[in-house]
């Protein structure tokens, strides 16, 4: 790999991490980057996969004060959503690459939705009824959490923004702390897939490194960038810019 790959990789992981600590869709700068430099889809998506794990690393820094008193809670959700991440990384591992080609568009599309309504989504949780208190029954919230970990495992854009309403719709808490939870949530079940995949995969190790390295500035400083400009235009433009990926995958496959 090129000293231009390289750079357009630590460019696109700064980007990731940035897109990750904002609206939860990592994925959407990196793993475009990874086909732009020559990678197979299949091998894009582990490689994506192993290199994202740096993201849970630094917006779990940056999430110290929100993260306090979580442990038990982290515990349980984090083995959970690590078990969906597990089979899904064998659902990966065990699609033809053609089924996996097909499948992708989709998931892109549907995660730029979701970054779309993600704001009826927390007004919705925000009008449940103050009395409930606490969280709500544990079967759907432990089945949620499953599905997310299975899905972030198999390909991951906008497992985050996933993670975030079920979580919002399940505990009575601030959105920080929400947010919080979600990111070391989503990471276990990105660091089981990622495990798999470096044993069982084509990882590219070069290129894993230079996003991973980027991802790891983007989603440190990523915190730092939301307190000072306005969410919303951010939001809708990193939503726009996944469906525009979804047509072009689209097309590409026809």
């Amino acid at each position: 790999m090129d000293a231009g790959s390289v750079l357009l990789l630590a460019l696109a992981g700064v980007a990731s991490g940035l897109a990750g600590s904002i609206a939860g869709l990592a994925s959407l700068f990196s793993y475009p980057a990874l086909l732009a430099v020559g990678l197979p889809p299949v091998a894009a998506n582990v490689t994506n996969t192993v290199a994202l794990f740096s993201n849970t690393l630094g917006t779990a820094a940056g999430s110290r004060e929100e993260l306090r008193g979580q442990g038990r809670r982290l515990l349980r959700l984090s083995l959970l959503a690590a078990t969906g991440g597990a089979v899904g990384a064998a659902l990966l591992l065990g699609t033809p690459s053609s089924a996996f080609e097909q499948v992708v568009p989709w998931l892109i599309a549907l995660g730029s939705v979701l970054i779309l309504v993600r704001e009826p989504l927390r007004r919705l949780a925000a009008r449940r009824d103050p009395d409930a208190g606490g969280v709500r029954s544990r079967l759907p919230l432990v089945c949620a959490v499953l599905l997310v970990g299975l899905y972030g495992g198999y390909f991951g854009a906008a497992a985050g923004v996933l993670m975030l309403a079920v979580l919002s719709l399940s505990a009575n808490e601030p959105l920080p702390v929400t947010n919080a939870v979600k990111n070391i949530a989503t990471g276990a079940a990105n660091v089981t897939a990622a495990v798999a995949y470096a044993f069982l995969a084509p990882v590219d190790w070069t290129a894993a490194f230079a996003l991973g390295l980027g991802c790891l500035v983007g989603s440190r400083v990523g915190p730092v960038v939301v307190r000072r400009l306005p969410e919303k235009p951010l939001r809708i433009a990193i939503a726009l810019a996944g469906l525009g990926l979804a047509v072009s995958l689209w097309l590409r496959a026809d």
